[in-house]
Parts: structure tokens; sequence; C-alpha cells
């Protein structure tokens, strides 16, 4: 096959002129690089862009060009001319961080409440899983629906908001203790930091211990090298809260195998029928699980694993 000739021009005259651009944007870029370096731009906190061509110039100076007055900058004079560290505290007020307190009577100011409040939220999730009853409740309603076999029935969302209302409820008498315990003395003053930390804890202590397993609190005693007189005064919260996890785990281990006996039961009848009927290419789940459905309603399954979870705490 041979080759026009026309098309071997357009081809020259694309190559050509793909050059030619390629050139003009190197110069561009250089012309534009050379212009940045040799020329100083300085931008100031004005109404208008002032652009800073020659630094010796008084009347471009950086005090001429700020906002506010010399008293209202929390920078008031430049770096490098503190002479101790109490006139440096002086001089960059801006790098501080205060503190302050309502008359010295030890209550928080506004800022550090909502500091304090904002990083209580981003704790919140871990301290809802780790410290309440919400564990048991999720994995054991997680085995029920696996059990049943529908995979997305109940949704996950559905699933946490059960279990997030259950917790409220079963935990509604510690909530409340800490709440007349600890925060209403703390926000009365009648109490510092410290002595609220370790106030609000003790409901939380009295429900964990009552749920945790003594060979769980045993294990990460030995793991930690502390002698246990078997009382709860002498348990750290770094061993408490652990133990009380494991056997959380543990219990919603043995309730989920409780769960799973009686769809089991019906699956392997099922898998036998079909087998005895020849129809060994059918899954079984696909005709078991109407009929677990139909056992899970005609029992009222719902009232007795959610009131038999929520007896367990009691």
């Amino acid at each position: 096959m041979t080759k026009k000739r026309g098309d071997g021009n357009k081809i020259t005259g694309f190559k050509s002129s793909l050059k030619r651009g390629i050139l003009a944007a190197l110069v561009s870029i250089a012309l534009i690089s050379f212009i940045s370096i040799s020329v100083p731009v300085k931008v100031y906190a004005t109404s208008e862009v002032v652009v800073d061509t020659d630094p010796t110039d008084p009347t471009t100076d950086r005090d001429t060009h700020l906002t506010g007055s010399q008293e209202e900058r929390t920078n008031i004079n430049p770096p490098g001319t503190s002479e101790d560290p109490d006139d440096l505290k002086k001089l960059n007020i801006a790098n501080t961080v205060t503190v302050t307190y309502d008359n010295g009577n030890g209550s928080v100011n506004g800022a550090l409440r909502i500091l304090i409040t904002l990083t209580l939220l981003s704790l919140a999730p871990t301290l809802l899983v780790m410290m309440t009853s919400f564990t048991r409740i999720i994995v054991a309603l997680h085995f029920t629906r696996t059990a049943i076999g529908t995979q997305t029935s109940p949704p996950n969302l559905v699933m946490i908001g059960i279990a997030l209302f259950m917790t409220l409820f079963i935990m509604q008498p510690t909530l409340t203790e800490a709440y007349n315990t600890a925060v209403v003395p703390f926000e009365e003053g009648q109490i510092d930091q410290t002595e609220f930390f370790e106030t609000a804890m003790k409901p939380f202590r009295h429900f964990m211990y009552g749920q945790t397993l003594k060979k769980d609190v045993l294990l990460f005693m030995q793991i930690d090298g502390i002698e246990w007189d078997g009382e709860l005064e002498s348990i750290p919260n770094v061993v408490l809260i652990p133990s009380f996890i494991v056997s959380e785990l543990r219990t919603a281990f043995i309730i989920g195998f409780m769960i799973y006996i009686p769809f089991i039961v019906i699956d392997m009848v099922v898998a036998s029928v079909l087998m005895s009927m020849g129809m060994m290419m059918l899954p079984p789940t696909t005709i078991s699980m109407p009929f677990k459905i139909l056992l899970f309603v005609l029992a009222d399954g719902w009232s007795l694993i959610i009131g038999n979870l929520v007896k367990s705490f009691y």
C-alpha cells in the first residue's frame, strides 16, 4: 500500500506546529519565572492590593498596611526584641494559649467548655462501645440476622439504632447516678476536675464489674503484674475495661450460639428432605429461609431476643 504525498505533508506540518507551540510555552514560562523572581511582591491585609516594589520605601512599610491599631494587635512588636521570658510573653501574645477561670472560683470558661465538649464527642463512640452494653447487644443482633439467613434485613442502620436505644435503656440508672454525683457538683464548683473524673467513673466501674468474670480480671492483672485482693477498688481502669470487653464478647457469642440452634435444625431437616427427593442441585437455604422466618415470627422472636438481652444485664 503506497502512502499519499498529501498525507506526508500534513504530518510534517503538524509536527512543525507542535514544536513551535512547545517552544512558545517554554519561553513564556521562563519569562514569568524571571519576572516573579526579580520583582518582590508583598500581600497585606487591606481592602486593596498593594505591591511593594521597593522594600526600602517607608511608605510601604508593614505597619502602614495592617488592619487595626497597635493596641489591638496580638503581636505588638517584631520578633527578636525580647530580653527575658516575661518580655517574650508580652511581645508575642498570639503564640500563647491561656485558660481563664470565672473570678477564680474554679469554673471553666465557655471557650474551654466547648473544647472539652468537642473532645468528648470525638471519644463518645469508643466509650459507648467499650464501657456499656452496646457490644453484647449488637453482636447478638448480628448473630440473629445471620442465623435467619436474611443478610440485609434488618439493615445495619436499623440494627445500630435498636442497639443504641437498648443501651440507653439499660444504662439509664448508671448515667443518672453519674450525672447526679459528678456533673451537678462540678457545675456548682464543689469538686475539681480530678474528683469529677473519679466520681463519674464509679457508676460505670460498678456496672462493668458486675458483668465481668473474675478470670478475665485475673488474666489482665497477671499480664500487668498487679496483685489483686478481690476487691473492685484495687482494679485500675486500664485492667477493668479490657476485662469487661472480653467478658462481653464471650457472653455475646454464647447467646449467638443459642440463637443458632433452632435454625440449624431447620436447615438440616430441609437438606435431608431435598437429598431424599434427589434434588441435590437445589440450595437448601432457598427452601429453609421461608420456614425460618415463619418460625421466628410465630415464636415472637424479636420480643424474646430483645427481652432476654435486656434481662441478661440485671
